[in-house]
């Protein structure tokens, strides 16, 4: 059942070039400026689902904004440039995307990524319950499955927590598995849907070969390379860029593809479904990413699990090891939600609070 709704109604770029979709969706992009947010702006730019896009960042979206509004779409465009700014960038948003923080580089691991990112997504998130508290939140920064337990735990902290509202962005997950499955089997990838569920690093990415559709059947040897390489599709674009960038292209497109599909729902479309990283009670882990029914308000119903094969029963059990409860997220003064305006955390940042953060235990770079 899941594998059916896994997917929204047709490829979700194709259709947000629709002249008759609604154009009322006051979208900001934090990070505008790096290696996902300009072609993450470009895609926005172009749907009609887009009236108003907004740009922050600390260097250069004068230019990007510049450069956009040139396009002939309707959507209005304007930069903002570094924190005295972000307030009025926020206002009056419905959505906010934020792919903002440092990229993988050869050798780093999603966690080598934490102390740097944990920084920027408290700052930023912090602004968003200040500014636009009721916009629905969508997280690319990595590593999502500790970025969005800080997200919501910031948003805790301001009184303004709705879990319906904050997802981890994993649809680059999602695509990669379609694409990969349509490879083998010869397939037209924007007719293939593979819900993944868990989280959004290594081990954690959990495709669900057996709710694809169309159905497919793979030899155990090939369907374990395929998750693997699933897992893994980070790290083979960060070595194939020899140190010049990570996955930025496609995962512009991927997070394109949820805010689309997000607005379509916030619109009243019914029936959209997309995955992503979330508050969840499916599992032991707080967070957990499954096929989400998405509404008017963000998440309408949590579709879970659904059947799985045995080798998918066991990928999720290897996955979930124990881990640490969110409410040890907080540490006092070493919190890195508490510790405004957080200039040092990269350096302070102890192993305990560190630890509580990665929700994942033993996760392998992807």
């Amino acid at each position: 059942m899941l594998s059916a709704l896994a997917r929204p109604a047709g490829a979700a770029l194709r259709r947000s070039f629709s002249t008759s979709a609604q154009n009322n969706a006051k979208v900001a992009v934090l990070g505008a400026s790096g290696g996902i947010g300009q072609p993450l702006s470009l895609l926005l730019k172009n749907s009609p689902l887009v009236s108003r896009l907004t740009l922050y960042d600390i260097a250069h979206t004068p230019g990007v904004a510049a450069d956009l509004s040139h396009i002939e779409t309707r959507a209005t465009v304007k930069g903002y440039l570094g924190p005295e700014q972000l307030p009025d960038c926020l206002k009056g948003c419905d959505v906010v995307v934020i792919p903002a923080g440092v990229p993988r580089k050869p050798g780093m691991t999603r966690d080598d990524l934490f102390n740097t990112n944990a920084t920027i997504v408290a700052t930023l998130t912090a602004a968003c319950a200040q500014h636009c508290p009721d916009a629905m939140i969508c997280i690319i920064s990595n590593p999502v499955n500790s970025t969005i337990p800080i997200t919501a735990e910031v948003f805790k902290k301001h009184g303004v927590y709705n879990p319906n509202k904050i997802f981890g962005v994993t649809t680059l997950d999602i695509v990669r598995a379609n694409a990969f499955v349509a490879e083998l089997k010869g397939l037209d990838p924007a007719r293939v849907s593979v819900p993944v569920i868990g989280g959004h690093a290594g081990k954690t990415i959990i495709p669900l070969i057996s709710q694809c559709t169309p159905k497919v059947d793979f030899p155990q040897d090939q369907l374990s390379t395929l998750t693997g390489r699933i897992q893994e599709a980070g790290t083979e674009v960060v070595k194939a860029k020899a140190g010049a960038g990570s996955a930025t292209l496609s995962m512009a497109y991927a997070g394109a593809r949820f805010v689309f599909s997000l607005v379509d729902a916030m619109n009243g479309k019914e029936g959209v479904v997309e995955c992503s990283f979330v508050k969840s009670q499916e599992t032991d882990c707080p967070y957990f990413s499954t096929p989400l029914l998405l509404g008017k308000k963000g998440i309408e119903k949590n579709l879970g699990i659904g059947k799985i094969s045995p080798f998918e029963e066991k990928m999720i059990a290897e996955a979930i090891p124990e881990h640490p409860s969110v409410s040890s997220l907080c540490f006092g003064d070493e919190c890195p939600v508490h510790k405004a305006p957080l200039p040092n955390l990269g350096a302070s940042l102890g192993a305990s609070v560190k630890q509580a953060l990665v929700l994942f235990l033993r996760v392998s770079s992807g």
